[in-house]
C-alpha cells in the first residue's frame, strides 16, 4: 500500500531524503520544508521518484 519516495530540493535538485507515502489516500505530490545540506538552508523539498 505504501510506496517509497524521495524528496528532492527545489533549488539544487538533489535528493536528500527518502520516505513512504500512501498513494491511495494522497494522490498529489508531497512538498515539505526540510534542511538541505548542500544549500545549507531550509528549502522546499518535492516528491520525486526513487
Amino acid at each position: 500500500m505504501r510506496e517509497l519516495i524521495a524528496l528532492a530540493c527545489d533549488s539544487c535538485k538533489r535528493r536528500n531524503y527518502t520516505t513512504t507515502k500512501n498513494k491511495k489516500r494522497q494522490q498529489d505530490k508531497l512538498v515539505l520544508r526540510k534542511f538541505c545540506p548542500s544549500c545549507r538552508a531550509h528549502t522546499a523539498h518535492r516528491e520525486s521518484k526513487v
